[in-house]
């Protein structure tokens, strides 16, 4: 997602070939995930422990001032700076890493010190590092062995420590560090010791989020000997508390190895009392053990939604680490008592029952983590949904597109809340969709509404039909966007009975034609005047040096990112034969991209780009010219060459688990091309059985007869033990339980889901 910063990792060969390999047969213990992948290369999640969507993520930091780090952590850095309790999963943006706790022995360092100079800081090396869910342990070079598990509020730290004086730094100036020149991103602070020796702080931050606050109420099992404060410069304050805004504080231990210490930490987004009291509710012992074991056991509920069979050890782990990725947020951003902060910086409260969110990536994660939600936890959904609702009436910009810790940030392009609202909609998911039309209309047809970076040029994609790129920048991509958010909100407009407003939204939803040019058969950028800017190179992200053109992309990706008009734009390029070679020409051109192309366009086949979301839908699209064959074989190709059992085994960042719902849906043998038409294009299984419990009490049980790495075609389908020819299902259908059946082939049964009728995207 994130278009600042992205590495590219692999140029894929071009050939549509799949490599023949040894079956494998369908018996196979469960596979637990491995929370190291991802958290090298470009994946930017991190190990620590964390409970699924919850409030803390308790998880080392090996750096803050490189990209790599967005999480905090990269594997393979050779040294660590402590452990904080919140992170961002996946993002191609960093922020949180609040609250930091060091424990160490010696003299004590009150700066980290580089990540090439360990020896010149608090930083410390480290081995033998254990991550399962909800529980981190790892030994490091002072002797301290380090022991992290979680409530869905709290952080819970154990340090069983040599004999001898040691001590523990909390540095409330750890933060993703400022750029050259940038304003200090933490503008005011506070530390101090309440009377019956609980550590309370805050800070107010500004650095993605900006704005935000955090506080938190940290209890020790033992009380320290003493306890020495230090504010900005790192000059001595007083003896029971300190401000300013880069402040930290030293518990001493004259004796630290007598007996394990243990540490408890509430936290809160919205004030000391919140963090209190979510810290006394969550964590009223010093069991270490009981709070790992129930960390345990809500993570092992979550991970009994998907159980696979057959394929490979490495491919079963991928699938059970990308669940795993897949069940770390939205986080949970309301306390016990009820209490978050909303979008318009007000203090809320919701009723017994309800929860809000926050980290919502929904320009990434629409697309397949929201559906994924849908079909095994819809409950879930319906949290997630009730919460959009709510953000969409308490934000000044309308439905969100990414808010962070109340705020919403206006990071990538459109309002795609839109889309999750209307495809939970679309699915049953009962919800007051009415309560959100009028934030929809107003981000939709109010030119007052303020705009941040997500919504420009909207006035000039009402009023000319497409956005100019002699005005705004990323044209090309905005006017596609918003076209499909439009298709979307016009969904929520039909909730509210406004049947004019619906319409209105449903002609501009095609104003994605009017950035497509058929001659070239490429959605390229136009200027004010009306002409197509030129030179044009499909390749190439923009048309001058000023800036892009498309949102971490370029042309080739961006003329198939339609989703809700599928054979519109099939017509609109000659037919279904004209569009089945424009995606071979799209899987087969030279990788090649310009210089200062963003990183984000990684993963590369030929064009399609994998390691960023808006080529996800893409190999789907054969299915909608009757070539289903072809979606087989590029789909079973990007599950086996994108995807890996080792830290760097995510082929761009995972971006809050929308690259992992890509891998759990695909492998299950379909994909929502379009979520808010509530069905699922057909793909390739990757394991002979998956079994699919759906969060309703019932079980989806998908097969693959003959499933093996050399037969990645479908020789046929049935469901429920009737033959299916459609290339398409419906979620209605899957959710009612049953037997989804593949049949597969090493060689393609072309006429599979080939006829008119039998596509996706068609009347049923």
């Amino acid at each position: 997602m994130i278009a600042l910063t992205r590495r590219s990792l692999l140029g894929a060969s071009a050939t549509l070939a799949i490599a023949s390999a040894t079956r494998i047969e369908a018996a196979a213990p469960p596979t637990k995930p491995d929370l190291f992948i991802g958290t090298g290369g470009d994946g930017h999640t991190f190990p620590g422990a964390s409970m699924p969507f919850g409030m803390v993520q308790l998880s080392p930091d090996t750096d803050t001032a490189r990209w790599d780090t967005c999480s905090g952590y990269h594997h393979g850095d050779a040294s660590l700076l402590g452990f904080s309790h919140t992170h961002l999963s996946g993002t191609g943006i960093g922020d949180m890493l609040d609250v930091l706790v060091v424990p160490t022995r010696g003299a004590v360092q009150l700066q980290p010190g580089p990540l090439d100079k360990p020896d010149e800081g608090y930083r410390q090396r480290y081995s033998q590092e254990q991550a399962e869910p909800g529980y981190y342990a790892v030994s490091l070079e002072s002797g301290v062995h380090a022991e992290l598990t979680v409530t869905p509020r709290t952080g819970i730290h154990r340090y069983h420590f040599p004999q001898g004086p040691a001590h523990i730094l909390i540095d409330m100036s750890h933060l993703v560090m400022e750029g050259p020149g940038e304003a200090p991103l933490i503008d005011e602070a506070a530390l101090q010791i309440e009377a019956d020796g609980t550590l309370t702080g805050t800070r107010r931050m500004f650095r993605w989020a900006k704005g935000r606050r955090i506080f938190f109420a940290m209890q020790f099992s033992r009380m320290p000997s003493q306890v020495e404060y230090f504010t900005d410069d790192d000059q001595p304050a007083g003896a029971v508390a300190a401000k300013g805004k880069r402040l930290k504080a030293v518990l001493h231990y004259e004796e630290a190895g007598t007996a394990p210490l243990l540490i408890r930490c509430g936290i809160s987004a919205v004030d000391l009392d919140g963090a209190r009291k979510n810290l006394k509710a969550e964590a009223p012992h010093w069991n270490f053990n009981r709070y790992r074991a129930a960390a345990a056991q809500a993570w092992a509920t979550e991970m009994g939604h998907i159980t696979p069979e057959g394929g490979t050890t490495e491919q079963r782990a991928i699938l059970a680490s990308a669940l795993y990725h897949a069940s770390l947020g939205p986080t949970l951003f309301s306390d016990v008592d009820g209490r978050y902060v909303g979008l318009d910086h007000q203090t809320h409260t919701l009723n017994k029952g309800e929860e809000a969110h926050s980290a919502y990536s929904l320009w990434d994660t629409y697309r397949a983590f929201h559906p994924l939600q849908t079909l095994i936890r819809p409950k879930r959904a319906a949290e997630f949904t009730a919460d959009l609702i709510r953000q969409t009436q308490q934000s000044p910009f309308g439905p969100p597109v990414w808010p962070l810790q109340g705020v919403e940030t206006g990071c990538m392009i459109g309002w795609h809340s839109v889309s999750v609202i209307a495809e939970a909609r679309a699915k049953g998911i009962r919800a007051d969709y009415a309560a959100a039309w009028p934030g929809v209309a107003k981000r939709s047809f109010d030119w007052s509404t303020p705009n941040l970076d997500n919504s420009l040029g909207l006035q000039f994609y009402d009023e000319t039909g497409f956005i100019p790129a002699d005005r705004i920048f990323e044209s090309v991509s905005r006017t596609l966007e918003y076209s499909y958010d439009d298709y979307a909100a016009a969904h929520i407009a039909d909730a509210a009975g406004k049947s004019m407003e619906a319409a209105r939204l449903r002609q501009r939803s095609g104003n994605w034609r009017n950035v497509f040019d058929t001659k070239l058969n490429f959605a390229r950028p136009r200027l004010a005047d009306g002409s197509w800017a030129e030179p044009f190179a499909p390749n190439e992200v923009g048309h001058s040096r000023k800036w892009r053109d498309f949102t971490e992309s370029n042309s080739w990706q961006a003329t198939f990112l339609n989703q809700h008009d599928v054979h519109g734009l099939i017509a609109a390029m000659g037919g279904d034969a004209t569009f089945e070679a424009k995606l071979d020409a799209l899987f087969t051109a030279d990788s090649t991209l310009p210089e200062g192309a963003p990183p984000d366009i990684s993963g590369l086949v030929g064009q399609y780009a994998h390691g960023n979301e808006p080529s996800h839908h893409v190999a789907y699209l054969y299915a909608y010219c009757g070539a289903a064959w072809k979606t087989q074989a590029m789909v079973r190709r990007l599950l086996t060459e994108m995807y890996k059992a080792a830290p760097d085994g995510v082929i761009g960042n995972d971006d809050c688990g929308q690259m992992s719902a890509w891998f759990i849906l695909s492998s299950l043998g379909f994909y929502p091309v379009d979520p808010v038409s509530a069905t699922y294009v057909l793909g390739s299984p990757l394991f002979t059985r998956s079994t699919v419990k759906l969060g309703n009490g019932k079980k989806l049980i998908v097969e693959a007869l003959n499933n093996g790495p050399d037969t990645p075609y479908v020789r046929r389908v049935e469901w429920n033990g009737q033959p299916w020819t459609k290339g398409w299902i419906a979620h209605a259908d899957l959710v009612k339980g049953g037997t989804l059946r593949f049949t597969m082939s090493v060689t393609p049964n072309k006429a599979f889901a080939s006829r008119p009728e039998d596509r996706p995207g068609r009347p049923a």
